[in-house]
């Protein structure tokens, strides 16, 4: 059974937590929907001032929306498109601090400010993208980068 963690102690502390917890969920389960919607879930009873948090599966040449905790979201999006298809892309992490200076965002949220996009890869095949969105401006920074890439490792390993 879960239990909602007080977070105490830096930052870095608290992701390590938040990791411990996402291994404990996902251990021994094969279902790759059912982690995936219980990542979400324990990243949005983590996380402050976001309003957004899920992932998009690679499907061919786009991404198609998967579990999510937020508002409805837009169910496609090509790679190399918006914030999300660049990052699965390029394969690398994206931090954006005003998503309106993104060329070519896809804006399925207007509350949304500032977004950080993680790839999924496991053994060197991209499965998709981690996808968070605050309405707030520069929410995302390099712990959050840091420790957001290490939980996605460990949630792709299990995949």
């Amino acid at each position: 059974m879960f239990h909602t963690e007080t977070y105490g102690g830096t930052r870095e502390e608290q992701y390590t937590l938040v990791i411990a917890q996402l291994k404990a969920l996902i251990e021994g389960e094969p279902s790759r929907i059912a982690n995936l919607a219980n990542a979400s879930a324990l990243l949005g009873q983590f996380l402050r001032d976001i309003n957004w948090v899920g992932f998009y599966l690679l499907e061919g040449e786009q991404l198609v929306l998967g579990p999510f905790q937020g508002l409805p979201a837009c169910v496609r999006i090509p790679l190399g498109r918006g914030v999300c298809g660049t990052a699965a892309q390029k394969r690398e992490t994206l931090v954006v601090e005003d998503v309106e200076r993104f060329p070519g965002h896809i804006a399925c949220d207007s509350a949304s400010r500032s977004e950080i996009v993680v790839p999924l890869v496991k053994d060197g095949e991209l499965l998709g993208v981690l996808d968070i969105d605050s309405p707030n401006l520069a929410r995302f920074d390099e712990t959050d980068r840091v420790m957001l890439e290490r939980f996605v490792t460990e949630l792709a390993a299990r995949l």
